[in-house]
């Protein structure tokens, strides 16, 4: 997949912008503070509908304008596609060829990313809660219907929130409990499933991609830990079960709390290296090669399973590798997947290994071409 041009209206420190990017490699080049973020933070918001950076999307809008748009032409393997996202205190609308889009899901997939990012280290040395976000957002984009699912979840386990806390206030209403436990169960076992095939598949790649960034002196294996233990092999019905029977477990201590605590919004990732939990063990070089791999891994993911490569979004990080872990990563990319890198000098990036790359300097929320 290729992303012929964008556009932004009133998108952060973007007034207006109309860019072509024609090339298979666009450099933007600029000091801090100017706009290159936000500029890749752009085309991951439409891919995804939202941004990597946060949950609100009033702080995508431009300062003193009332709504933002996000424009993208795509060329698939089967044809053009042409994106719209706009955004404003109603909400947030999005167009696929000019056709509005009842649900997100429908939206999200058209176009996909891979983005890396310094902060991505956090991946592997971070909370829970940034790991299961890697995932969700990861599988969401092979996998629209599990966005969906995730929703769902979502405003179960808030409502079931709500009773617990409600419920520790006075007489528990039994039978209104059972009903969220099985709404949680159907959904959550459905996600489970879910992450742990992604993992599976994620591991296959990863394994080998770190094999040869470590030159085979580094095993790497990626562990999906539920929040309570469970074959997730067997079926959703035998699962079911025992996510029913963890719930009646819990239930004295979630009404103390007012709080559900069984469920995949309390899941984790664990990685190894050698055998060792790169999370507590890892050196900060190992958990950066560790978040590499995965990176690595995901664009061959989605290669596999959507049968076109992602657009590969690179914010500030090649100035962070050594030149091995530099080298693999264009080896990786080049020729094959379309590139976006952001960088404050080029001094940092080996422009001998880069085919077919574009320069452009950005300021003050504006860009411009660097003539050759």
């Amino acid at each position: 997949m290729f992303l012929k041009n964008i556009s932004l209206h009133n998108y952060r420190n973007y007034r207006e912008l109309e860019l072509a990017t024609p090339h298979m490699v666009n450099v933007f080049l600029g000091p801090n503070a100017q706009g290159k973020t936000n500029l890749l933070e752009a085309i991951f918001v439409l891919a995804l509908s939202k941004s990597h950076r946060t949950s609100k999307d009033k702080e995508l809008i431009g300062w003193e304008s009332d709504s933002a748009r996000i424009a993208g032409e795509a060329e698939k393997r089967y044809g053009t596609m042409k994106l719209e996202l706009m955004f404003s205190s109603q909400g947030k609308r999005a167009k696929l060829n000019g056709l509005e889009q009842r649900k997100l899901s429908d939206f999200i997939g058209s176009v996909n990313v891979v983005m890396f990012a310094p902060e991505d280290l956090e991946i592997v040395k971070g909370t829970p809660g940034v790991r299961r976000r890697f995932l969700d957002m990861e599988i969401g984009q092979v996998q629209p219907s599990y966005l969906h699912t995730l929703q769902q979840y979502g405003k179960v386990l808030q409502q079931r929130n709500n009773f617990l806390k409600a419920s520790g206030h006075g007489g528990v209403d039994a039978n209104m409990l059972d009903v969220w436990n099985m709404q949680l169960a159907d959904l959550g076992v459905k996600i489970m499933k879910k992450r742990k095939h992604f993992i599976h598949k994620l591991q296959g790649y990863a394994y080998q991609i770190h094999q040869g960034i470590t030159n085979g002196s580094e095993l790497l294996s990626i562990q999906y830990h539920p929040s309570f233990d469970t074959d997730l092999e067997q079926d959703e019905a035998v699962l079911f079960e025992q996510f029913m029977i963890k719930l009646s477990q819990v239930r004295d201590q979630e009404l103390r709390r007012g709080m559900t605590l069984a469920g995949p919004h309390r899941d984790d990732l664990a990685f190894f290296i050698n055998g060792k939990e790169a999370q507590i063990y890892g050196s900060q070089g190992q958990q950066r090669t560790t978040a590499l791999s995965l990176k690595l891994a995901e664009i061959e993911l989605i290669h596999k399973e959507i049968g076109e490569y992602p657009l590969l979004l690179l914010d500030d990080v090649l100035s962070e590798l050594d030149q091995n872990r530099q080298t693999q990563l264009i080896e990786t990319f080049q020729s094959k997947v379309q590139t976006f890198i952001t960088t404050t000098g080029l001094e940092s990036v080996n422009m001998s290994k880069l085919h077919d790359a574009g320069i452009y300097h950005v300021k003050e929320g504006r860009v411009t071409t660097q003539s050759n």
